[in-house]
């Protein structure tokens, strides 16, 4: 009797110590403390960290899917009405993108490096191929009349050019070639008497290049930050907000969107005035005029099928179907460990057209944003790395939780030690 008596009594003390030791844990955080600096010390950009050796080359695969709009109707267009197209695609590119020229700044804060990008072609992931043939806008042709449109006397022998060679604002294209290059006719026409490169692609001599300066954080000063962009090529990169908690590969997840505001207009986004061309020409929200960074080409950037821009983009072309799943640009990210669990990079590319005075190959078309194309630039974690992640996620978990383990069995505990106490006075109070 004593003896059980003995071992209530030491439940109850024992419940009150793992109360207070859960408690006080809990408090004071020790565990994600220990956690936190575990993972400070992992995911860091430094020289010999396997966090370094992945970011440098990264082994998961980032694929680039084009996307083409055919125009099925150009003699109708140029007559006045809505152009339809039938998007085409994708045609999917492997992307290889180690860095290079690595030097790292700020006490090691940031590092900076340029990205070198190789593109080759995946058969298997395409729907179609590099021969393909896509009707759309000739996009030289449209510059050199934009260009040319106040100079009266350069403007008729560039008409007369195109007259006498049958150029229009429309023509047929290899896919390979409007991606990567070709001799355009009419530049080739005007090469000597403008010098000017007699060549075109939309990525034209990108292939194997890179794109400037990125500079990043490395994550010493605050390994949240670890891997994020800072800068390119001296730009600040725009931003994202939080959406939605999802899961990749079974690791969870926090997906991060840019908001509308990014390419709203000038009245709702002051900050976009430098996308209005001429000065306080703007076009409308979820369009970006990028023209002046395009040597003079009409170029208008904006989200695929002008998801998210005034609705009028998309109504003026028949064949938009703008939705979020497949239009939105996202990033994944696992919010421990400030590791990519998943990103796609969605941009369209169109061009402005209107009838020009002095070029009677614009005809009667309408003013409009036309689309050319658009890229999926994309990467997954890949499952290896995912099975590492979700594995440090779950320790890490399991570990943080300690604290609440301990309450939970102190609580027990005490439950044991009510009952046990309540029975020994059961007796005396029969008696």
């Amino acid at each position: 009797m004593r003896l059980r008596s003995c071992c209530v009594y030491s439940a109850g003390v024992l419940c009150i110590l793992l109360l207070i030791a859960g408690i006080a844990m809990a408090l004071t955080q020790v565990f994600e403390k220990l956690i936190n600096n575990k993972i400070k010390e992992q995911v860091v950009l430094e020289n010999g960290t396997e966090a370094f050796s992945v970011w440098e080359d990264p082994p998961p695969p980032v694929y680039m899917q084009f996307y083409f709009f055919n125009l099925t109707n150009p003699a109708e267009v140029l007559n006045g009405d809505k152009p339809v197209v039938l998007q085409i695609g994708p045609y999917t590119y492997r992307e290889y993108r180690p860095k290079e020229e690595v030097k790292f700044m700020d006490n090691g804060t940031r590092v900076a490096a340029v990205n070198p990008k190789t593109y080759v072609f995946e058969p298997n992931m395409s729907s179609g191929s590099e021969a393909d043939i896509v009707r759309t806008v000739d996009i030289p042709v449209v510059t050199v009349m934009e260009k040319f449109k106040d100079n009266i006397v350069i403007r008729r022998i560039i008409s007369d050019l195109m007259k006498a060679n049958s150029i229009g604002i429309f023509g047929t294209f290899r896919v390979g070639d409007l991606l990567w290059g070709y001799e355009d006719p009419l530049l080739k026409l005007i090469k000597n008497i403008l010098q000017i490169d007699d060549h075109f692609g939309l990525f034209y001599k990108k292939n194997g290049t890179d794109d400037g300066e990125y500079v990043v954080f490395t994550g010493k000063k605050n390994y949240q930050d670890f891997a994020r962009i800072d800068e390119w090529n001296g730009q600040r990169s725009i931003y994202a907000q939080f959406e939605s908690e999802v899961s990749v590969r079974g690791v969870s997840g926090f997906r991060f969107v840019p908001p509308s505001e990014v390419f709203a207009n000038l009245t709702i986004n002051p900050d976009n005035a430098g996308f209005c061309v001429p000065a306080g020409n703007c076009l409308g929200s979820g369009l970006l005029n990028v023209s002046v960074c395009k040597e003079d080409a009409p170029i208008i950037m904006s989200s695929p099928h002008f998801y998210q821009a005034d609705d009028k983009f998309a109504q003026d072309v028949f064949g938009m179907n703008p939705n979020k799943e497949e239009h939105e640009t996202l990033i994944d990210v696992n919010p421990l460990t400030g590791m990519l669990l998943r990103g796609a990079k969605r941009v369209q590319v169109n061009v402005y057209l209107h009838q020009i005075p002095g070029f009677s190959q614009t005809g009667k078309i309408r003013t409009l944003v036309f689309p050319v194309m658009y890229l999926n630039e994309s990467v997954v974690i890949d499952e290896e790395s995912a099975r590492k992640l979700y594995t440090v996620v779950t320790e890490a978990n399991v570990i943080i939780n300690i604290p609440f383990i301990v309450i939970s069995v102190g609580i027990l505990l005490g439950v044991v030690f009510i009952v046990f106490m309540c029975r020994q006075q059961t007796p005396l109070l029969a008696s």
